[in-house]
């Protein structure tokens, strides 16, 4: 059985942060960004512009004109069915080879058939929001409006692609093996406990 962990998590609550030290510890390839880099190559395209017709190809959340939309909106659609099914593609590429940890992408749908272990992790708004600025580029200075309208707008995102893949919403406790709020947590110190967690979880199902 395959060790593999499927990551979702809303913006600003550290669920990359988890995700790569988790998989540091369990020793899993870790891949989230790194799968649209895999896909620009594939593609001959910018890396950047792959990223962002995957995160919000399905979203309106791009701006675009309104004497424009009529012939560029199903372009930008077809590109993003495209590259989606590319990317679900190389995700079951990737788990079928070796051990590893995905963050977001609707790796925890794609992969149902091989039974990863399922994440959630969100924190309440101000925790987010502090994690958000301690991490924020230079030169952006959103006021706490602007940046829990980008949180949203952000988690709508991920959310509505993870429906395209997944009978189950995206923040649906129910369909998650653990959910981890990280409100006012130091990730740090709680990837000995998650790394226990894990382990203790692939033993009980490798046997089922």
């Amino acid at each position: 059985m395959r060790r593999i962990i499927a990551i979702n998590r809303e913006f600003g609550s550290g669920g990359r942060e988890i995700g790569r030290r988790l998989a540091d510890a369990l020793n899993l390839e870790y891949y989230d960004h790194e799968i649209c880099t895999k896909i620009a190559q594939e593609s001959s395209l910018d890396e950047n512009y792959v990223n962002n017709v995957i995160e919000n190809g399905f979203t309106n959340n791009f701006n675009i004109t309104y004497s424009h939309s009529i012939s560029l909106i199903p372009s930008f659609v077809d590109t993003a069915t495209v590259l989606l099914a590319k990317q679900h593609k190389l995700i079951k590429e990737l788990a079928t080879k070796q051990d590893c940890l995905f963050v977001g992408r609707g790796a925890d749908a794609v992969l149902a058939d091989l039974n990863p272990l399922r994440i959630f992790v969100y924190a309440e708004t101000d925790s987010k929001l502090k994690r958000c600025r301690e991490r924020a580029p230079e030169g952006e200075n959103l006021t706490d409006k602007e940046l829990i309208r980008k949180m949203k707008q952000i988690d709508n995102a991920r959310a509505s692609n993870h429906d395209l893949v997944a009978d189950y919403d995206w923040n649906d406790k129910f369909a998650y093996d653990l959910l981890i709020n990280t409100t006012n947590v130091d990730i740090k110190s709680i990837i000995p406990s998650l790394t226990a967690y894990a382990d203790a979880w692939f033993k009980n199902h490798k046997s089922i």
